[in-house]
């Protein structure tokens, strides 16, 4: 040991045995050899070795010196740095090597070694893999703290480490990389910015993207390290957020990015760095703020994230910036909304009201995000989504903007076709979502062809896909319609007649493309295309594509018979496939043969009791109702597709069933679709005639309306048939058996109106001596004492029933016969009048209950409407008579103003009523019902458009301004106010504001807009009428004056609600020959009528916006009519030029086209289909109120009002008489036969009183006060609405259905949906494949159903007739 000592002191480096001096002088093979001696010996030592360790010290010594640490050879260099680890190992803790230079030397020597751990597949990789273990477990590095260059050392280590750091290293080398940086960091007295950034740059996402492990190894240093580098993060984070010194460091630009790999690794390391994250949101800077808002969204929305609940006031703060004023910042939390959502759903209820906010955004992107964000969210998983979020979706299907709209309904429809078609989240969760369907069909009301374009397709792709195998897409289709709402339903009935009729304009062009080029063809082909152009979006753009079309289709012959292929009701799915290819566009295939069989299969299940209805949802009996529904729809729009032997038999099994409503879809669908039977089908022909006879004859009364025009539109010798059945019925009226006439008289009413000269004598023979004298002229059985004004159908007496349906023929017959020479029409319309005037009991016996009076008053007024629809007998309404029949929409009784409004309100939509009729809804404004008025406010607003519209369309029509323009409606009721039986007093001012009220009511929605000036031409006409003279009483000067009272009335009403009014008149209006005399120009009335207090009463003010339809603001669609025949309807005598109007309203943009229609039977049931859609939505949405009672009038105010209807026994006797004798005398004078029934009229004291005296007799007043409705029992509201749905299905001539079956429905709750407007469709085919399944389906189900059931239906009718 001494020795040993010797020879390290005298500087002699001593080897281990067999190891020979190293130096230069060997080679490097033979070095190498011997230093792995060394290393051997070195590896074998410990630290108690202190005999070896002084033997081997300037060994030691002798390898840290530069020709070692410079050596060119890598081996070399390794083993040398080998011996060196394990020297620091034996020699710990204090090393060999005092200099600080050289230390640093050694371990910046050490570090260039370990670059030799990249490369894992070298020969002395576990040479280099023991060179970082050894240096990792011993914690060499630690000597270097007290160094003054241990920064640079450090940081040469971490850079090396992460450098070399890749996926082929094991668990073990990053083990203990991470040992060998954690213990710096962790032992160390501090921990510089560029020993940090070496860390941190790690995780900066370029670097993380380009090597994943030196981010995996930063990650799990950070995560051994939190608690030892926290401060110096904190302390980082702190100058460059808070100080702004972003020149302490590099990675000041990544500092957001670096705060979010933090937290991902652990949140620890932001504890105090969080808070400035808080304050930095309230930056002033927009950029700065946004990039906090976008790194906090990935905070809160990562998936195990729970900052959110750890830090509440973060969140909250990050809440506000919903509200941000910088449109990205509010853009980028929209985003977010659906990762947290997603991965948070228990904030779901922070984000609810700020996303309902945002969802009203004045920018389109943000609404547009926020329906994306819920409903990606909802497509995850449904429950992650509360009911107001997607309230929030469903909303904005209303949205100004298409983009966003357009988002809501695609997203809508791919969130039911998951949770409702695919049933992916359960019956919960289909169950949540039923809704959607109902709404996006309700879209197809809006006005934007866009919309209703993306509702076909939506149908298509969605909610009917048509990739589905044709027995699933019609099981789907079927139970579809069963579930939807009554205005969904509407609404998907208008999609496929729309879609339908787009066809068929297609097919016209395509037949005038083939005709010989000519002038008129040229002119005709660019017709079709206007019209066509009207059905696509952007017309403008579209005009100049399908003229392009119609160009190519001329040329190209193949092209064309591709075109007629896929337009083809025969066109099989494969066909239009090839087609569509071909063409080059992509179009939905619409229904076809096969597929019409798939649907009658489905309803057949259903009626056999084999379909799965309950598992659907859907009760049995609902299925079956709404499969034939179905069917009825399908048969008007695809009526060649029925033409199968299978199809018809299927329907004609329907027809034997006892199940009226069954039979009664199969007669319609008969009707739609059978005109070719007697042809192609004369097996089923001859069958189906003799049960079409049986149920004219002796079936329920729908069912014998139906036969008949079955007959007529199928059988060619109709009138054979007719006769077949005509004479037995008309040989069997027995009026003893009342119940036994209500078929009778329905089917001969439909005979009269269709083939009324081939039984012209016995019909005349028929009104007069059995309708009028035996059947209203005389009260057989007493009806029951009650007081209420309204009962159920079936509480009605069969005597009343039949006397409606006798009123009925009369009218049928007379529409029939459409002459008004005969003077049969000026005796209906005395005896209807005469009802009127005795309040239903024509011969004012008092046998008759009040209901029976009530139903007796309701159908006259009906049949004065229906009247009035043909010109020739509007021009016979006498003016009385007409006043008279616009007093019933004042009925005392609340179901007669109700059906009256809505037959009234029907009539004036299909512009078939003339304008003045219009006037009526003035009185509605005395209604004691609020939402009758409303109701009455809805109509007038839908028929102002609905004219407006039309004129727009056809602005060369200005010679019958008359009758179209809705501001003539004005005099009209100036006119029919002047005659109103409550105005008596002219100067009484309780009076006066009630005709202000009622004028107000009109002019209110007349003048919402001034367009061309109207507001003064309106002025103008009312200034004409005080220039003429009442045409109905022109020498009263009572009359004349209550008339010049009224008009004052008007002019103070737009003098204080417009400010144009002085302006000039475009034109010089005209005024109705009928009820105004010339004006005198020797005669200048310019006295002012009004007392002065009533000037008091008018108020300044615009009109207000006529808001009363939706959400939306937008001008209703017209129904559009054949212009011949709405102009030849409405035709009116003027005093003047009757082509002056106020302007030439330009051409505006729809999508109808009404010179298409023609009168046809089927035409006829397309615009009642039409009208139903566009008006009964409207009808029938209003909520029936029930029980409200109106205010009692004092006695005083009874006695100072005409009594409406005055009684006087003997002399209303003698008019009844009179009245039965008109029909037996046709060659009276022409002035006795339209003189008013000689008897008190109703609504107005008799002339005698009305001329003598100011006040009429005591006790006596104006009209019967409308009551309000009176309370119901719940099961007779259920039947009325069940009534209710069936009224939208008949045709014009459905006045023999029951009258409750006009009533409103109450809305099932949610806002009124409004009408869509016709001929909306784009694509030319409705839905892939066709449907003669679904027709067997429905038929089936039918068939067997009825058998299950006859049992049970034979006894609840025997109970129901023993009753």
């Amino acid at each position: 040991m001494a020795h040993s000592k010797a020879r390290a002191t005298d500087g002699k480096v001593t080897y281990p045995p067999g190891v020979k001096e190293i130096s230069d002088k060997i080679s490097k093979e033979e070095m190498v050899r011997r230093l792995k001696m060394v290393v051997k010996t070195f590896m074998d030592m410990d630290q108690d070795s202190e005999e070896e360790k002084e033997l081997y010290l300037n060994l030691a010594l002798h390898l840290a010196s530069d020709f070692f640490l410079k050596h060119p050879d890598k081996d070399v260099r390794l083993l040398v740095a080998c011996c060196l680890a394990d020297i620091f190992r034996i020699y710990a803790p204090e090393a060999p090597y005092t200099s600080p230079d050289k230390l640093k030397d050694i371990f910046m020597f050490i570090t260039r070694q370990l670059k030799g751990l990249e490369d894992t597949k070298s020969a002395q990789f576990n040479r280099y893999f023991y060179l970082l273990e050894n240096i990792a477990w011993v914690k060499s590095y630690n000597i270097c703290f007290e160094l003054e260059d241990s920064n640079e050392i450090f940081t040469q280590l971490y850079r090396t480490l992460f450098q070399v750091i890749n996926n082929g290293h094991n668990q073990k080398v990053h083990m203990h990389m991470v040992d060998l940086m954690s213990s710096i960091i962790c032992e160390g007295d501090t921990v510089s910015q560029e020993l940090l950034d070496t860390v941190l740059v790690n995780l900066v996402p370029a670097h993380k993207n380009l090597n994943k492990q030196a981010y995996d190894l930063a990650k799990a240093l950070l995560k051994r390290t939190a608690q030892a580098i926290e401060p110096y993060i904190t302390n980082f984070f702190n100058q460059v957020l808070m100080l702004g010194k972003t020149s302490v460091s590099d990675l000041s630009e990544h500092v957001f990015d670096l705060i979010l790999e933090l937290y991902n690794i652990d949140s620890h390391l932001l504890l105090s760095v969080l808070p400035q994250l808080e304050f930095k949101l309230k930056s002033n800077d927009n950029d700065e703020r946004l990039q906090v808002v976008k790194l906090l969204a990935k905070m809160f929305g990562a998936k195990d994230s729970e900052l959110a609940a750890q830090n509440k006031p973060l969140w909250q703060c990050y809440l506000g910036r919903f509200n941000d004023i910088h449109v990205p910042i509010r853009l980028e939390c929209v985003k977010f909304a659906s990762h947290c959502l997603m991965n948070h759903p228990d904030l779901a209820k922070d984000l609810t009201e700020y996303l309902r906010v945002r969802s009203h955004d004045p920018e389109e992107a943000i609404r547009h995000d926020v329906i994306v964000s819920i409903v990606t969210a909802a497509k995850k998983d449904l429950s992650l989504v509360n009911d107001a979020l997607l309230n929030i979706v469903k909303e904005r299907t209303l949205d100004k903007r298409w983009r966003v709209r357009k988002e809501a309904m695609m997203g809508l429809a791919s969130i039911y076709r998951k949770y409702s078609l695919q049933g992916e989240g359960g019956r919960e969760a289909s169950k949540q979502i039923s809704w959607i369907k109902d709404k996006l069909l309700h879209i197809y009301y809006q006005n934007s062809i866009d919309d209703r374009l993306l509702v076909e397709r939506v149908f298509a792709q969605y909610m009917v896909p048509f990739n589905l195998e044709t027995t699933e897409r019609m099981k789907c289709l079927y139970y579809l319609y069963a579930t939807l709402d009554t205005n969904a339903v509407k609404a998907l009935n208008e999609m496929w007649k729309c879609q339908n009729m787009l066809r068929n304009h297609v097919k016209d062009l395509l037949d005038l493309i083939k005709k010989p080029k000519s002038e008129a063809s040229s002119k005709a082909v660019f017709a079709k295309v206007m019209v066509i152009t009207r059905n696509l979006p952007d017309p403008g753009k579209a005009q100049d594509f399908v003229k392009k079309l119609a160009q190519v289709l001329e040329d190209d012959e193949r092209i064309r018979d591709q075109l007629e292929t896929l337009v083809s009701p025969t066109c099989s799915c494969k066909q239009a496939e090839v087609c569509v290819v071909s063409l080059g566009k992509h179009f939905i295939s619409h229904l076809y043969l096969h597929l019409f069989s798939a649907l009658i299969k489905q309803v057949n299940k259903s009626i056999d009791g084999t379909a799965d209805d309950e598992e659907e949802g859907v009760p049995t009996e609902e299925a079956i109702r709404a499969g034939l529904e179905l069917l009825k729809v399908l048969s008007f729009t695809h009526p060649v597709s029925f033409h199968s032997a299978e199809t018809f038999e299927s329907l004609l099994s329907c027809l034997k069933m006892d199940d009226e409503k069954v039979a009664e879809a199969a007669l319609q669908i008969f009707k739609n679709t059978g005109n070719k039977m007697e042809e192609s089908f004369p097996h089923i022909k001859s069958v189906l005639l003799q049960v079409l006879q049986t149920k004219a004859k002796r079936g329920p009364p729908r069912q014998a309306k139906y036969a008949i025009h079955c007959i007529n539109a199928m059988f060619t010798n109709r009138d054979t048939h007719f006769a077949q059945i005509f004479e037995p019925l008309h040989k069997s009226l027995d009026p003893a058996n009342l119940e036994q006439l209500i078929t009778p008289l329905t089917t001969l009413g439909h005979l009269a109106q269709l083939a009324p000269e081939q039984f012209a004598a016995p019909l005349k023979s028929l009104v007069a001596n059995f309708i009028v004298k035996d059947l209203l002229m005389n009260d057989r059985i007493p009806g029951k004492k009650t007081t209420k004004l309204w009962v159920s159908d079936d509480e009605v007496s069969p005597e009343t029933m039949a006397k409606i349906q006798g009123i009925k023929l009369m009218v049928r017959w007379l529409l029939g016969v459409k002459n008004n020479q005969s003077k049969s029409g000026n005796s209906t319309l005395r005896m209807l009048t005469a009802i009127l005037h005795s309040d239903g009991d024509l011969t004012e016996q008092g046998r008759m209950g009040k209901p029976d009076m009530s139903r007796l008053r309701l159908a006259a007024a009906c049949a004065l409407l229906k009247l009035a629809q043909e010109p020739c007998y509007h021009e016979i309404i006498t003016l009385e008579q007409y006043q008279l029949c616009a007093l019933v929409i004042n009925d005392e009784c609340y179901q007669v103003r109700q059906c009256f409004a809505q037959k009234l309100h029907r009539g004036l939509c299909r512009l078939r009523l003339p304008l003045e009729y219009m006037a009526v809804f003035a009185l509605c404004a005395k209604d004691p019902v609020k939402e009758r008025r409303a109701h009455a406010r809805q109509c007038l607003v839908k028929n102002v458009n609905i004219r407006r519209e039309y004129l727009k369309q056809h602005a060369a029509i200005s010679d019958k301004l008359l009758s179209l323009l809705p501001e003539y409606v004005v005099p009209y009721t100036i006119h029919l106010l002047a005659h109103d039986p409550d105005y008596v007093k002219v100067q009484d001012i309780e009076q006066l504001k009630e005709i202000k009220e009622a004028l107000w009511f009109v002019l209110e929605i007349i003048m919402a807009k001034n367009e061309n000036n109207s507001h003064a031409f309106i002025r103008k006409m009312v200034e004409n009428i005080k220039q003429t003279k009442d045409a109905q009483a022109s020498s009263d000067p009572k009359t004349n004056e209550k008339l010049y009272t009224v008009c004052d009335v008007a002019m103070n009403i737009i003098m204080s609600k417009s400010t144009t009014y002085s302006l000039e008149s475009p034109k010089d209006p005209v005024l109705p020959s009928r009820f105004f005399t010339k004006p005198d120009k020797n005669f200048s009335n310019t006295k002012n009528y009004l007392p002065p207090e009533m000037k008091a009463f008018f108020t300044p003010g615009k009109p207000k916006s006529a808001n009363v339809l939706g959400a939306v603001n937008k001008p209703l669609s017209s129904a559009g009519k054949q212009l011949q025949s709405k102009a030849s309807r409405m035709e009116t005598t003027s005093n003047n030029d009757s082509s002056s109007n106020p302007g030439s309203p330009q051409r505006g943009k729809t999508r109808h086209d009404s010179t298409e229609m023609d009168h046809s039977e089927n035409e006829d049931f397309s615009l009642k289909r039409s009208d139903s859609l566009n008006d009964s939505v409207l009808l029938q949405d209003m909520e029936k109120p029930r029980a409200r009672k109106r205010g009692v009038t004092s006695s005083d105010d009874q006695e100072s009002k005409p009594k409406r209807g005055r009684k006087r026994g003997s002399a209303n006797t003698t008019a009844a008489t009179e009245s039965e004798d008109q029909w037996d005398e046709d060659n009276r004078p022409e002035d006795e036969q339209n003189s008013p029934p000689k008897k008190g009229r109703r609504g107005r004291p008799p002339k005698s009183a009305s001329s003598n005296q100011e006040t009429p007799v005591k006790g006596r007043r104006g009209r019967k006060k409308a009551a309000p409705p009176p309370e119901e029992d719940d099961d007779e509201n259920e039947e009325e609405e069940e009534e209710e749905e069936r009224v939208d299905d008949e045709d014009e001539d459905d006045d023999d259905d029951k009258s409750s079956e006009n009533m409103e429905v109450k809305p099932k709750g949610g806002r009124q949906a409004r009408a869509p407007r016709r001929s909306q469709g784009y694509a030319w085919f409705t839905f892939p494949a066709a449907c003669c399944e679904l027709i067997a389906f429905c038929l089936t189900k039918t068939l067997l159903v009825q058998q299950l059931r006859v049992g049970r239906v034979h006894a609840s009718e025997k109970e129901r007739t023993s009753t």
